[in-house]
């Protein structure tokens, strides 16, 4: 059957309707007293180290940042949050000014269809382009104001050169779907359920405490294991 972008917003939305595995039983509330930027309480929990350990293991999350890093954050994202695009130029730069973070991208497309379809995209990007590229993606997208969608995230995925039919195969293949749901059945059992999220050692934090709040839960993680020492 010849792939067409009707049948890739159709199959995207089917992922959002199928099951994302047990619920979480995490409780979220001030694990360890830490504030964002803007002085308010940020939500963090403990997470259990037999499903944090599992992250690194899941396919098609987009890595930047040194292989073998003394700290690796995790963002669990929505490209129609709003939060989330001022949080991608808060990571971005959190990228640009530690040379020792690896930073990872995990797909939670929980707002709407078209959330699952730009992610759906992303990674055809990833898969055929690797990492960097998809970052490039995730940077240009979410630089952008307006609603994303399947549409709009193909045009930026052409842009990078690759054949709009490709981008639409791939986006529909098996590995990408299953990609797509073991990542959003991961957010679901960390009970990540706000976007965007974030996974910094066996720590999870809801919402984004901004740059400088981040930066500052990233120093303690080095010194202490902890989001605040």
């Amino acid at each position: 059957m010849p792939v067409s972008r009707r049948h890739l917003l159709a199959a995207a939305g089917s992922v959002l309707g199928s099951g994302l595995g047990r619920a979480a039983a995490q409780s979220y509330g001030q694990r360890v007293a830490v504030n964002g930027d803007d002085g308010k309480p940020v939500a963090n929990a403990i997470l259990p180290g037999e499903i944090t350990g599992q992250i690194p293991t899941l396919h098609g999350v987009t890595y930047v940042g040194p292989r073998d890093p003394g700290t690796t954050l995790y963002e669990f994202f929505d490209f129609n949050c709003p939060y989330c695009r001022k949080a991608a130029a808060d990571v971005v730069a959190l990228h640009d000014g530690d040379a020792e973070l690896r930073i990872g991208l995990v797909h939670n497309p929980i707002l709407s269809p078209q959330s699952a379809q730009a992610a759906k995209v992303m990674l055809a990007v990833q898969r055929r382009l690797g990492s960097e590229a998809a970052w490039g993606f995730y940077r240009t997208v979410l630089g952008k104001p307006g609603r994303i969608d399947g549409p709009g995230a193909l045009n930026a995925a052409t842009a990078l050169g690759v054949p709009q039919a490709e981008i639409e195969e791939i986006a529909d293949s098996d590995e990408v779907r299953v990609a797509l749901k073991s990542q959003m059945r991961m957010a679901a059992d960390l009970g990540l359920y706000a976007t965007p999220s974030y996974v910094l050692g066996n720590s999870g934090i809801l919402g984004h405490p901004g740059a400088r709040a981040m930066a500052k839960m990233i120093a303690s993680m080095r010194r202490c294991d902890r989001l605040a020492c």
